[in-house]
């Protein structure tokens, strides 16, 4: 832990402190149908999208007709997936003549992507043609982060509004998510990242010829391997720069590359670095700036966007002093001075982002369902990998995904207000609405849908050695702990892997592709009739009994929810993969 290391953070901090109040201001009023700066380009574009779709942009829908719109949306987007990825081979934009993807491997990216957990158990520079990358995988990096800002919308007018039936149009909450917020930012992010390095291109991959032969040892297990020379290299490229934009700003996280942020043409320098971690948590953090906008409390929402804060710094703080300790199963080794002297455990990290920026990408992006990584999660120290897997496990509430991360928090702000109301033997209120039986019905069903997917898939998988275990590349602890990270991520619609777990196999396709639809839709179905209802409500006048939701201790006791439900949840599974891997590297022990 270094002066630098310590001022990368709080400048990091900072920049996103100051983009918060400006991003939300805008969001409020792109979504309120206020006028901005962008009205008289995108105004045109979105009237005619209206008129083509045949949608009456000034209809409103009640709860239930919200959620139909957007599961028959996300059928038919699956199935386009699908499709794509099943005909690539003779669909253009192909130059390397990639064959079709198989069925449940084209399964798994379909809901993957389409839920906004992109994970790939796939190397995309091997596996994706062009058009697959683009007209498939870029195209929902778009949507689903438009659906995910659209429902916390959607959720904001459920608290704000006063006796209404209504919740806001889909449709139109979609369109403009994806007009007014996420184009024009990708649009610029794209140009700078092609400044950074980024390639974008539609060439076919090149062949370079190494300086020095390389030769392949032939695999002892495999009888008809053969040692091998190598003499060239198959560069691989594409258009990374525009999918890299969305990959970050929406949270999305699927990498056009297998090494996905790690890779020098997505992620080149530090600068660019830097923009990705700012994007994965600018439009999250903006929100909570729009809630209190939106509901006429601004305090509330700076007290939801503390606790949040509050949750990320002990995360992060975490990670980087566990990364910057190294591991002391080296202590005593040639290595232990070259390992202290580069900044701590550097295995699986890249040289030009250290472990600082790498504790903040491995922070953010687990705080924030995104999945994008520019190091190896499995190389972390368990420590590390504990802060990583606990972020997703908290529920991807620590600024989460954008617009899963506010409606998620909400849920537990509704939880704790319930809590706080129990305490002084009073009918809980939120913003003037209370709380009743219904709404904590729907508040537990949200919360507790991705714990039952994560634990129960888990289990079945670490105790199968046919199609489970079999899996692994390691064992012990630190297996399990791919097992819980591999469903949590997928559950959570985070989509990072763990790393060491071939998922490419018909139980991990399958079985994680259910846990992303559960993880979505069974979260988002509970959430939007909990605003339907929250609507409907009349408004009370606070009195001696309400508990406020704009004070430090506000914030404090929804922390505290939160940590408590996940440690409740998780603590026994968590017991036995990092926590014992941690106890076993303190012991001089390992597997």
């Amino acid at each position: 832990m270094t002066t630098n290391g310590w001022l990368q953070i709080l400048v990091f901090l900072g920049l996103l402190l100051a983009v918060t109040k400006p991003l939300g201001v805008f969001m409020a009023n792109v979504f309120e149908r206020r006028p901005t700066f962008l009205d008289p380009i995108l105004g045109p574009a979105e009237r005619l999208i209206y008129r083509v779709a045949g949608v009456d942009d000034t209809r409103e829908m009640r709860w239930t007709e919200y959620a139909g719109a957007l599961v028959g949306f996300s059928l038919v987007c699956v199935l386009a997936v699908f499709a794509i990825l099943r005909l690539q081979a003779f669909l253009p934009l192909n130059p390397q003549g990639l064959p079709g993807v198989a069925p449940d491997l084209a399964f798994n990216p379909a809901v993957s992507f389409v839920t906004n957990t992109n994970w790939q158990s796939y190397s995309g520079e091997s596996t994706m043609s062009y058009f697959s990358q683009m007209a498939a995988l870029t195209v929902q990096n778009f949507v689903s982060a438009a659906v995910g800002i659209a429902l916390a919308i959607a959720f904001v007018r459920g608290i704000a509004r006063k006796e209404s039936d209504t919740i806001g149009n889909f449709w139109v909450d979609m369109t403009r998510a994806g007009l007014w917020v996420l184009l024009p930012i990708c649009l610029i992010g794209s140009i700078f990242l092609v400044s950074q390095g980024v390639v974008q291109n539609l060439r076919p991959y090149d062949t370079a010829t190494l300086v020095e032969a390389q030769t392949v040892a032939a695999d002892p297990d495999d009888p008809e391997s053969t040692e091998t020379k190598v003499d060239t290299q198959t560069i691989a490229q594409g258009p990374v720069a525009s999918q890299e934009a969305i990959k970050q700003l929406g949270t999305n996280g699927g990498g056009f590359f297998n090494a996905n942020s790690a890779h020098p043409f997505e992620n080149p320098t530090p600068l660019a670095n830097l923009f990705a971690m700012l994007a994965i948590l600018a439009i999250s953090s903006g929100l909570t700036y729009t809630l209190g906008r939106m509901t006429g409390s601004q305090r509330h929402g700076w007290a939801v966007w503390a606790a949040m804060l509050v949750l990320f710094v002990v995360g992060l703080t975490s990670m980087y002093w566990a990364e910057s300790s190294g591991n002391p199963l080296l202590a005593g080794t040639d290595q232990t001075a070259s390992i202290m002297q580069s900044g701590g455990n550097m295995e699986g990290k890249e040289v030009r982002f250290g472990t600082t920026s790498t504790s903040i990408f491995g922070t953010s992006t687990t705080a924030a369902s995104c999945g994008a990584v520019n190091g190896m999660h499995a190389s972390m120290t368990p420590i590390g990998g504990l802060v990583a897997l606990a972020n997703i496990m908290l529920g991807e509430v620590v600024f989460g995904g954008v617009g899963a991360g506010l409606y998620g928090m909400l849920l537990f702000v509704v939880l704790t207000v319930f809590i706080a109301g129990l305490m002084v033997g009073r009918t809980p209120e939120y913003l003037g609405k209370k709380i009743d039986a219904f709404d904590v019905k729907m508040a537990m069903l949200a919360i507790l849908v991705s714990p039952l997917a994560i634990l129960v898939f888990a289990a079945i998988s670490s105790t199968s050695d046919t199609f489970g275990t079999s899996s692994l590349l390691n064992h012990g602890p630190h297996g399990l702990t791919e097992i819980l990270y591999a469903f949590s991520s997928a559950a959570g619609n985070n989509g990072s892997a763990f790393a060491g777990l071939s998922a490419n196999t018909l139980w991990y396709n399958t079985t994680l592709g259910i846990a992303m639809l559960l993880g979505r839709f069974f979260l988002i179905i509970p959430m939007l009739a909990l605003a339907g209802n929250l609507a409907r409500k009349k408004a009370v006048p606070p009195s001696a009994g309400t508990f406020p939701v704009t004070t430090p201790l506000f914030s404090t006791l929804l922390v505290s929810v939160v940590v408590i439900v996940g440690a409740l949840t998780f603590f026994p599974a968590l017991g036995l993969g990092p926590i014992v891997e941690h106890l076993l590297m303190l012991a001089g022990e390992t597997f």
